[in-house]
């Protein structure tokens, strides 16, 4: 298969094509002969995501929209941090602990940045119940902590419970990048959402509600304005429609 006009093809929006071709390919996507156009598409997927995010974030602003902690205490939190140089650092450890990470992964950790919409709207208090979009790889909230650590951590824990209970019960190692959907909503719940790693394909496994590719995970977000579960507000859809006007595929 030939990589010729994957970017274009992308741009002029066939997007699902093109992953259904990059997906295809699995590993060898990674090849010379592929990388740097799958790349490529990798980082306008990026682009067209942070778009996505800036637009919902001041959409959300003007509404009046409280971004805040999922506890009690609901402090006031950023909700975008656009990419620093520690970025590029988080990227290259990555890669160098797991080997292999998805091209889209690193993508949105190099030119998207973190995301927490977790919080109140002023028309629908129950919105940290639809699942607000969480992605944090860089670490922005906690510039005191290493986020390269916490990920070290959470792999040396994988392997430990790999040795006591073998692979085929603890299942694949999820790097954890968001609250699950209960504790979004200050609940007690399940385990992180995360990607699955070490994964040499281009695109990423999602693991949240669902198994799903990373960015097919992404346009379902988008498509409900970064609330896709249903909170059981009435002004939900409303409000989420609004959000999601003019979202970009992805």
């Amino acid at each position: 298969m030939s990589s010729s006009g994957w970017l274009d093809r992308y741009r002029e929006g066939h997007h699902a094509e093109v992953w259904d071709e990059l997906r295809q390919l699995g590993p060898a996507a990674r090849d010379a002969a592929h990388r740097e156009e799958a790349q490529a598409v990798c980082d306008e997927m990026a682009r067209r995501a942070r778009h996505n995010v800036e637009l919902i974030v001041a959409r959300l602003t003007e509404q009046g929209y409280k971004f805040h902690t999922n506890d009690f205490g609901q402090r006031r939190e950023v909700p975008h941090v656009a990419p620093t140089a520690r970025a590029v650092e988080v990227a290259d450890w990555l890669e160098a602990r797991f080997t292999d990470v998805p091209l889209t992964l690193l993508s949105w950790l190099r030119l998207v940045g973190d995301v927490w919409l977790v919080g109140t709207h002023p028309r629908w208090p129950a919105s940290a119940g639809a699942d607000p979009l969480v992605l944090e790889v860089e670490g922005s909230r906690f510039p005191g902590a290493s986020i390269e650590d916490y990920f070290d951590e959470e792999a040396e824990a994988y392997d430990e419970d790999v040795e006591e209970r073998g692979v085929e019960v603890a299942g694949p190692f999820v790097l954890p990048l968001a609250p699950d959907r209960l504790h979004k909503d200050n609940v007690s719940g399940g385990d992180p959402y995360g990607i699955v790693l070490p994964d040499p394909a281009i695109d990423g496994r999602f693991i949240g509600e669902d198994e799903v590719p990373f960015v097919d995970y992404l346009n379902t977000v988008f498509r409900h304005g970064g609330f896709p579960a249903d909170s059981g507000h009435p002004a939900q859809a409303e409000v989420t429609a609004a959000l999601a006007e003019g979202m970009l595929a992805l």
